[in-house]
This record gives C-alpha cells, structure tokens and sequence, in this order.
C-alpha cells in the first residue's frame, strides 16, 4: 500500500509541476484536464501526508520518553499520535478503493409513480421537490426534460437531468423503490395508505462511452402537452426517440426548440443504453455485488418515507443509523442519509477486498 501512495504522491506533484509549464496554461483543454487529475489526487496525498507527520510524531514521543522529565508528556503525545495514525491508515485504505468511474458524471433520473394511484404520483412530485431542494444545496444545476402531470399536481413520471460536481457519486443512491405512509389528501376517513413511487438514476453518457447508430433509432414529432393533455404549444416541438433493437423509447418536451429537444432526448437514450451495457458487465462478474441502480424494480425497495412517526427508514442500512428525520430529508436535508449510504458501500468494498 505505502508503495502506491508514494507513486501517487509522486504522480501528483508531476502534474502540480505540468500546471505551472507555459505550454500547460497556454492549452486550456490540457490545464483543465492535468488540473482536474491532480484535485483528485490532492485528498489521497493529503491524508498521506498527514499519516507520515503522525508517524514522525510518534518516534519524536519515544525519544523524549527517555527524558524523565518529558516522560508523562511524552506518553501523552505518542497515544494521541497513534491513534490519528490509526484513523488516518482507515482513511488511506478507503481513499484507495478503485473509483467508479462514473463518479465525475452527471445524472439523468427518472421518477414515476407507481403502486397507490394519484397518491403515488403526489409522492413523486414530493420527490421531486425533496431532490430539487438538495440539487439547491448543493450549487448543482438541475432541468426539466419531460414530466406528465396528473390533474391534482401529481406527477406520473418526470425527467430531469442533474448537473454538479460528485452528482453521480451521490445520487446513484437514490436509485429503487421509495415507499411512503401517510393519510392521502385523496383519503376522506382519516386512514393511513401506503404508496409507492420508483427512481431509476443513471450516468450521463458522452459520445465517447457510447455511439449510438442512428440507424436503429426512430424519431417521431409531436406537440407537448401539459395536466389534463392540455397543449402547452401549437408546433409539433416534443420528441420522441425510441431504440428499435431494444424497444427502450426516450421522450422530451421541455424545451421549446425541436432541435433541443432531440439532442436532450438523444443524450438520455444514449445513458440508456450505456447503462445497460454497464449493467451486462456488471452481472457478468459472479463475485461482484449486486447494483443498486438502474433496474427502477418495485419490489426493489429502498426507503420508506412514514410521515405519522416523521420518520425516514432506508433498508440498506442496519441498527439506529437506518432511521432520519422526515421533515429534513423531505425538504432536501438528504447529506446525513446519503452519508451513511456512502460509509456503508466503502465498508462493504473493503470487506470484499480483504475476503479476495
């Protein structure tokens, strides 16, 4: 491992010197690219460096063990040094997991309605207002590319293309069966139902992970239309693109120009199929655990949004950390959840790594 890191640490003060060469700054395609390179190694040589200062730290404890009058201190500094060896070491093992290299991309996500009728396309409009508002929080970008509205405001299915730094490393959690109990504005008697909305989220896909032939694709013209099927425009300006080797269609609206919304419903049929080559791969690999993104399956269930309790469950995690504040998460407060989703993958990634 220290072999590595000290490549790594090499690697990055390589690239820190490349930033400074005339012929770097005078490319901006190469500054952006050696820049971006060497911010994502900062973290890891970072925290080596403070490993090694630790180190040093400890060794200097000993010797002044040796001192009578230093002794107490000494011991003092020597535990404190170990024990910031000890967290930084965990920490060094983490940051040198294998990356998804889908980290760095943009998200397409896809929310429908699904089990519990015009309940479930409520819910997928508070989902959507919940990742609208951590989108905000974050300084990410976030675009409407298609949406059908139900008559009460619902949403039986919308499209948004999410844009940001780490937007893929953070929100490929969010992918499954999001189930919620509550008393539906729908619901005269006061009693409790459950519904259930489904997020299906994927890597934003260039054309260099994936050509597509536009040869197997069909592309058709039509007029958006809004709630109740109420035409929002008179020219034929929504698109729908649909892969005839695998039936998967892609429709966008959102965009007045016909020629924006092809190149946005092109984009998503391309992380569409670039998705489920990944997904072929992935399942390829016996010992490689299974995705969690995706499939957008019901029975897939994730999380349970129970608003009697005010209390958020997500499946995927165990004991007292599985359980957060309804009001906060449902208003964009997502970072505590999606935390403790991240922790778990890493402990998982590294119990698979040492089992090899």
């Amino acid at each position: 491992m220290f072999e590595k890191l000290k490549l790594i640490t090499n690697q990055y003060e390589e690239r820190l010197q490349r930033l400074e060469m005339p012929e770097t700054y005078s490319d901006p395609a190469l500054y952006a690219r050696i820049d971006r390179e060497a911010r994502e190694l900062a973290p890891l040589v970072e925290t080596y460096r403070a490993f090694l200062a630790s180190d040093g730290d400890m060794k200097t404890a000993l010797e002044l063990m040796n001192d009578p009058e230093l002794r107490d201190f000494a011991q003092e500094e020597y535990a404190e040094a170990k024990d910031r060896k000890e967290e930084l070491e965990k920490r060094l093992k983490i940051l040198l997991l294998p990356k998804d290299p889908n980290d760095s991309k943009n998200v397409i996500m896809e929310i429908r309605g699904g089990v519990g009728g015009e309940e479930s396309s409520l819910f997928a409009a508070d989902l959507y207002r919940m990742y609208s508002m951590y989108v905000e929080r974050r300084g990410w970008k976030l675009d409407v590319v298609n949406v059908s509205e139900t008559e009460l405001g619902g949403f039986k299915e919308i499209s948004l293309i999410i844009e940001g730094e780490g937007a893929w490393s953070r929100l490929k959690f969010e992918a499954g069966g999001h189930r919620v109990q509550r008393v539906p504005v729908t619901e005269s008697g006061g009693r409790i139902h459950t519904s259930a909305a489904t997020v299906a989220v994927l890597p934003e896909a260039g054309e260099l992970d994936f050509r597509l032939d536009m040869n197997d694709l069909k592309i058709d013209t039509y007029r958006s239309s809004g709630a109740g099927g109420q035409h929002v425009n008179k020219t034929e300006s929504a698109i729908r693109i649909t892969h005839l080797p695998t039936g998967t269609v892609v429709e966008c609206q959102d965009e007045r120009s016909q020629y924006k919304n092809k190149d946005r419903a092109l984009q998503i049929m391309r992380s569409k199929l670039y998705e489920a080559e990944q997904e072929k791969q992935r399942a390829a690999v016996a010992a490689e655990r299974k995705s969690q993104i995706g499939s957008g399956d019901r029975s897939d269930r994730v999380r349970t949004y129970n608003f009697p309790q005010n209390r958020v469950t997500d499946h995927r995690l165990t004991g007292d950390s599985k359980n957060f504040n309804l009001s906060s998460v449902i208003n964009g407060d997502l970072d505590e959840l999606i935390d403790a989703l991240v922790t778990a993958d890493q402990a998982e990634k590294l119990k698979a790594q040492q089992e090899l």
